[in-house]
């Protein structure tokens, strides 16, 4: 494993060899910055000492008619992302992690997956890659699907090192890698409220979009919303950054007690609208990024019932915020998230898609912070956020303020304006429910199959 990081000392680069299906098993959280449960995770190695370089992950899907094609399509994205961002892997590691499905033990859940982990071997020997080690981890167990040897590896499985005692987590922490528990975990505060409260937030979006609809698709009303949208999003972002950081309950529990039910689900409308999202991406870093992270972590949490697929938009400005600031693991979670409500969610496509490249986010910043002075001139400090905030209507004379003659015609770094992205109005995709107001149409036909999360390079 090889870790760049800050050091005092003569190298930065710190290198751990692992010998061993149990090494390989112990460092595998360490590797993609979570346990990944429910998930096939693939790991591109190159060159003859095994360096590790792409990774990928995929909820593994439960029909297993899906297995062989899921394995082809992994195993092809694996091997061409690796050549687009280094070189052709020499081998691929492979790990199955699952926990036992109720009435199944440990070992019956290895044997259950064995035709996937074939799939994947057989996938991968097809394009001339090899894989060098294919393990399964269950129940604080795992198991070699490679080694014929019951000596040493025995069907019983053997069990996982204790957290922390191994010279992988000794390096991992010495690299300042952090595990966040399970991906379950991670996605929990992420994913639409299941509790009483659901149906208060679903009535209330019900009844901003019956308001909201008619606005938005008037001229004069879109940017009245937009503004309204940006300033309310402000004013929640100071709410919570003025919050006390400890209380009783998770810190998830902390933030929705102080986001309200018509708060929500106006930012939730309003931020279907892809120049508002984008506007709202500019808190990317400094002092806002804690605070809009975790409003959008929040909002995503409201979109619920048939609203799911709206928490597309927060889902990537979290991913977004995430990436900025340097947490990709979280990034790739939330951004996989936002696929899963709406596959063909542009905009957070192409953020998985720099995420998982390794690009560096820096470029897309510029690209924001190009747009905000183009839009404000040379007040670079000045935001249209704090602009709405003074004046929640249109500008006197309602005219838009001028961009100065000097910048007319020019773009930002990143080109044309606003980004790429699935803005709708807020009741696109809706229809008509007398009394609760536009209800979503879910199409299943959207939904893709396979939207598996890479995990760039290096380790």
């Amino acid at each position: 494993m090889n870790k760049s990081h800050e050091s005092t000392g003569p190298s930065d680069v710190q290198e751990i060899t692992l010998r061993s299906p149990a090494e390989l098993a112990d460092a595998l959280p360490y590797l993609m910055g979570f346990h990944p449960n429910d998930s096939v995770v693939m790991v591109a190695l190159h060159g003859g000492r095994g360096r590790f370089g792409g990774r990928l992950r995929l909820g593994i899907p439960h029909d297993p008619q899906e297995w062989a094609p899921v394995a082809a399509q992994l195993a092809q994205s694996l091997i061409a992302g690796s050549e687009k961002r280094d070189s052709r892997p020499d081998a691929i590691v492979v790990f199955l992690c699952q926990d036992p499905a109720e009435g199944e033990t440990a070992p019956e859940t290895m044997e259950r997956l064995r035709p996937l982990a074939q799939s994947l071997r057989t996938a991968c020997g097809a394009l001339d890659v090899p894989v060098l080690e294919a393990l399964c981890i269950s129940d604080g167990r795992y198991w070699s699907y490679c080694c014929p040897d019951g000596r040493c590896c025995p069907a019983e499985g053997k069990p996982l090192a204790l957290p922390g005692t191994t010279v992988m987590a000794a390096a991992a922490a010495y690299a300042g890698i952090q595990v966040r528990g399970s991906l379950r975990d991670m996605e929990s505060g992420l994913t639409p409220w299941r509790t009483p409260a659901a149906a208060e937030q679903e009535r209330a979006l019900d009844s901003a979009g019956a308001v909201m609809v008619a606005r938005i698709l008037d001229a004069d009303g879109r940017g009245e919303v937009a503004r309204e949208t940006l300033s309310l999003a402000r004013r929640l972002m100071d709410r919570l950054s003025a919050a006390p950081a400890v209380g009783p309950g998770s810190a998830d529990d902390r933030d929705d007690r102080l986001v309200g039910a018509g708060e929500a689900a106006a930012l939730v409308l309003g931020l279907q609208d892809r120049e508002t999202r984008d506007r709202a991406a500019e808190w990317m870093e400094g002092g806002d990024a804690e605070s809009a992270l975790r409003l959008w972590r929040a909002l995503a949490r409201r979109c619920v019932g048939p609203y799911v697929e709206h928490s597309a938009a927060p889902l990537a400005l979290a991913g977004w915020v995430s990436w900025s600031t340097g947490d990709e693991a979280a990034a790739r979670v939330a951004l996989g998230l936002a696929l899963r409500a709406d596959p063909d969610y542009t905009f957070a496509q192409l953020l998985h898609q720099a995420c998982n490249q390794g690009l560096d986010p820096e470029t897309l910043r510029r690209c924001l912070r190009g747009e905000r002075e183009l839009r404000h001139g040379d007040v670079a400090e000045s935001t249209l956020e704090q602009d709405a905030t003074r004046h929640p209507g249109p500008p006197p004379g309602g005219r838009s303020r001028r961009v100065p003659a000097s910048k007319q015609g020019q773009k930002p770094p990143c080109g044309p304006t606003p980004m790429p992205g699935n803005g709708r109005p807020p009741g696109a995709g809706h229809r008509p429910n007398v009394p609760g107001g536009p209800r979503h149409v879910h199409d299943a036909r959207r939904r893709g199959r396979y939207g598996a999360e890479g995990t760039g390079d290096g380790g």
